[in-house]
């Protein structure tokens, strides 16, 4: 088997909405084409003894172990590779469940398509999977564990902590979206204007002083100390003679720790003899210069969590230990201790796996154990200095028990240091007496403190500490999002995204959008070129200036890696045509009707899809849609309309030369078509489309009608505002329109603009496309001959692979098919095709340029157009 293509989705897309994270793998089956399982002999006892979990997995039965019975009837081995891929990521700890498999056009070629946590694990999930499967049906060896232990890793990479973790579930579970802003654990939570952004446990309001004064142990203790807070005596010392010194001053038991640590790293406890002083000396001076040396509190491990100036749980923390049996080397015991299902690798699970390390070494060589030694019956062993669960300590919930003496000084000392989330450590021998009576002590103040000993304890009750943050974050009535309006379709949509921008631009709105052209903040372009994927999308919501995103979303990203955003307030589809067809499996109109539907579906449950009442297949995403529809219609007696209406729905019209907008049974008129500049007086009749879809989507956004009236006739079609899209330039003696249509339903709108035009003589400049299916580029030639009185046949510079003499054929073919003896000129390079049409014009004619660079076509005509000007000043 191979891959053929491996797609990332991060949004939703054509195989699913709801599951926007999945892996798209499209596979080759080779010489396994047509087999089933059920064919190769053993297949189904060697899978069910290597992933025996697959029980679980119901497939299309819907029960546990439904799996397992299609292996046993026979089902293909593409199946077994999504299901395989699947469960490789939840051993390894990313739980994933969807996934499917499809049949490609080609023979003997699926998609598999499954979700992952992970992009890197997902994609190694696939490879792997592949390989495995293969290994089965030809009763190979392969090492499984290998394969797991590697998406391990990935996922200690690649995974968000669970501190990080807990935050983001609990934003997700209020409907605010987040993004990640890097590999690590920053994260933007919210849109735009809105967002907030934490990276660990710390937040945006998180103070930079309070974190340096809470890593400067010494400093943090004099506070504490003078605020009455109880700390244990101590001091800094940089070199073995002032050690020797504070030995002497406050007697053993000892603590040493670096001065600038923290999580435990450097710090050695219930030190005892000097040996063991110089020992911990050592250790903490790899992590600071100076080393902080003090009195050892007898008594147990706790951590207080404060948020937003309140307490919010408690936790009892015991270093990683075990008990012995009198039977077991430690070695043994460790690895019973491992073998614990709530234990698994780094952050997988709620526990940590101990691991042996140089501190566990350390410990065993001074009391004079081995790993191979005998711990008697009910002895413990600590095997870390520190309690930290990311060590294989264990956590118990004691926040019910703690004594209201230690709340009210948690408080205070988070206040005193300034933090708006604050781990306080504190040694004590019951939290359930007030620190001072029981004699214990504050020994440090955490930034971004852990979550996890809260959120998944050992013992004890599960804390939500999670939501105080995200309540600290976005209070009540706080937005999280801001309006999203997305647009596609065939043509028309760059248009209408510029249009859409304008009118909410001119209500006072900070707007970003993305175009074919660009990356647009504010009006500014920040970004060049052809902008319409997920990619874009998250430039302009990560944006904290923008509170309005108006989003162009084309075919090419929704396949390449769908929507950059889970929801929108409205989508409009502009129309469907036949654009693009046959590439990525793409092969109809219907197909390509599929992937514009997954802007609609994606809208919000109380928002609006906008949707051609005119194209049947746009009219036709309207069933099973969740949310409100609207259409818009160049017919005002378009039965769908009318029936639409009827029920109470909302639509816009060209009604009797006016932009209406039908609600119930009113009109309100919103302008004279004739008065509108993008449509030419009325004449572009698919501008007055574009028109209507985005009056729509500033109606149903609250705009007023006067603002957007104001807005239509403000908006003024020309090569800065809309470059490339029917863009008008009057010579003294001729017309010249650019524009960037670049397929047949393209040129038919533009030809149905262009016969409305009394010039004498209509010429065209086109070129046919690298990587269109033959009849479309005959269907483009047929039309060019149609509309224009003479041709000129140029050339893209990137053929996509095509023969360039080919694409010409078969554009002179569609030519002669409507008239054989049409003008017909080929003049390969753009610049001087347009050249010799502009030289060349006769007095009256029309010359339309359909461009490949846009930019560089419209600076040669406003040259030309410049000198011809001045020409005539002169005569």
């Amino acid at each position: 088997m191979e891959i053929v293509d491996l797609r990332i989705m991060r949004g939703p897309n054509y195989w699913s909405v709801k599951h926007p994270k999945i892996i798209v793998l499209k596979l080759d089956l080779e010489n396994y084409a047509g087999t089933l399982t059920s064919d190769i002999e053993g297949f189904y006892v060697r899978l069910k003894k290597m992933f025996p979990s697959l029980q679980d997995h119901r497939s299309a039965e819907g029960v546990e172990g439904g799996f397992f019975r299609a292996v046993r009837r026979g089902t293909k081995l593409s199946h077994v590779v999504e299901h395989v891929a699947l469960e490789l990521q939840t051993l390894a700890g990313m739980e994933c469940g969807f996934g499917r498999t499809y049949p490609a056009p080609q023979e003997g070629i699926d998609y598999v398509i499954f979700s992952y946590s992970e992009e890197r694990a997902g994609e190694y999930a696939a490879t792997a999977a592949i390989k495995i499967v293969e290994a089965l049906a030809k009763d190979a060896k392969i090492n499984v564990k290998k394969v797991i232990d590697r998406l391990h890793q990935i996922r200690e990479d690649e995974h968000i902590g669970p501190s990080t973790y807990s935050i983001v579930s609990e934003a997700v579970s209020r409907g605010i979206p987040y993004l990640r802003l890097n590999k690590y654990s920053l994260i933007q939570l919210g849109y735009g204007v809105n967002q907030k952004r934490i990276q660990a446990t710390m937040t945006c309001r998180t103070a930079a002083f309070a974190v340096e004064l809470a890593g400067d142990k010494n400093a943090t203790k004099d506070m504490l100390a003078e605020a009455g807070v109880p700390v244990p005596k101590g001091t800094i010392v940089y070199d073995l003679d002032e050690l020797k010194q504070a030995t002497k001053e406050f007697g053993y038991p000892l603590v040493t720790k670096p001065l600038d640590g923290n999580h435990g790293k450097g710090a050695s406890i219930n030190i005892k003899n000097w040996k063991e002083a110089q020992r911990g000396f050592v250790e903490a001076r790899k992590y600071s210069s100076g080393i902080i040396v003090e009195q050892f509190i007898e008594g147990f491990d706790f951590r207080l969590l404060v948020v937003n100036k309140k307490f919010v749980a408690a936790a009892k923390r015991t270093p990683a230990m075990v008990i012995g049996d009198g039977v077991s080397t430690i070695q043994q015991l460790i690895e019973k201790v491992n073998k614990d299902p709530r234990r698994g690798v780094g952050h997988e699970k709620e526990l940590t796996q101990i691991k042996v390390d140089k501190f566990t070494r350390a410990i065993l060589k001074g009391k004079n154990l081995t790993l191979k030694s005998v711990l008697k019956a009910g002895e413990i062993l600590y095997l870390k200095s520190t309690a930290n669960i990311s060590t294989g300590g264990t956590a118990t919930d004691v926040t019910d028990i703690i004594d209201p003496y230690n709340v009210l000084m948690a408080e205070r000392i988070a206040g005193i240091i300034g933090l708006d989330i604050c781990g306080i450590d504190v040694m004590t021998t019951d939290i359930a007496i007030p620190l001072n009576e029981a004699r214990g002590a504050v020994l440090e103040v955490n930034a971004a403190p852990g979550f996890r000993m809260h959120i998944a304890p050992t013992e004890g009750l599960p804390r939500n500490v999670a939501e105080p943050v995200i309540d600290m974050l976005f209070p009540q009535g706080c937005p999280a999002r801001i309006p999203i309006i997305a647009i596609t379709g065939t043509n028309g949509k760059t248009t209408t995204t510029r249009l859409t921008a304008h009118i909410v631009k001119s209500t006072g709105y900070r707007v970003g959008y993305t175009t074919t052209d660009g990356i647009y903040i504010q009006d500014k372009m920040l970004e060049k070129g052809d902008t319409t994927g997920a990619k874009s999308t998250e430039f302009v919501l990560k944006d904290p200036t923008v509170n309005f995103a108006v989003l162009e979303c084309a075919r090419g990203g929704m396949l390449r890696s769908g929507l950059g955003f889970e929801q929108c307030d409205v989508g409009i589809v502009t129309n469907v045509a036949a654009d693009h067809l046959g590439l990525r499996d793409i092969n109809t109109v219907e197909d390509m009707a599929n992937v514009k539907a997954v802007v609609p579906r994606s809208v919000k449950k109380d928002g609006y899809a906008i949707l051609n009442a005119d194209d049947d297949l746009v009219y036709k995403m309207a069933k099973d849609l969740e949310c409100n529809v609207a259409f818009f219609s160049l017919d005002e007696t378009n039965t769908r309309i009318l029936k639409h209406i009827a029920k109470g729905g909302l639509a816009a019209v060209l009604e009797n030369g006016y932009i209406s907008i039908f609600k119930n049974s009113y009109k309100i008129r919103v302008d004279r078509v004739a008065d509108v500049p993008l449509t030419f007086g009325g004449r572009a009749k698919f501008n007055i489309e574009n028109v209507l879809a985005a009056t729509l989507a500033a109606y149903v956004s609250h705009i007023p009608i006067e603002d957007i009236k104001m807005a239509l006739r403000t908006f003024i079609p020309s090569a800065a505002k809309t470059p490339g899209r029917m863009n008008l330039f009057q010579f003294p003696n001729f017309e010249v329109i650019v524009d960037y249509a670049h397929n047949a339903a393209g040129l038919k709108a533009i030809g149905e603009f262009i016969k409305t035009s009394d010039a004498n003589c209509k010429v065209g400049i086109i070129a046919g496309v690298g990587d269109r299916r033959e009849q479309d580029t005959r269907e483009l030639g047929a039309m060019a001959a149609d509309i224009f009185d003479e041709i000129i046949i140029r050339q893209d510079s990137d053929t996509r692979g095509a023969d360039p003499k080919e694409i010409n054929k078969v554009i002179k073919e569609g030519i002669s098919q409507v008239d054989p003896d049409k003008t017909v000129i080929e003049i390969p390079e753009e610049a001087r095709a347009i050249a010799h049409a502009l030289e060349n014009a006769s007095r009256g004619c029309l010359i339309t340029i359909f461009s490949e660079d846009v930019t560089e076509a419209i600076k040669m005509v406003e040259n030309f157009k410049t000198i011809q000007d001045r020409r005539v000043l002169v005569d």
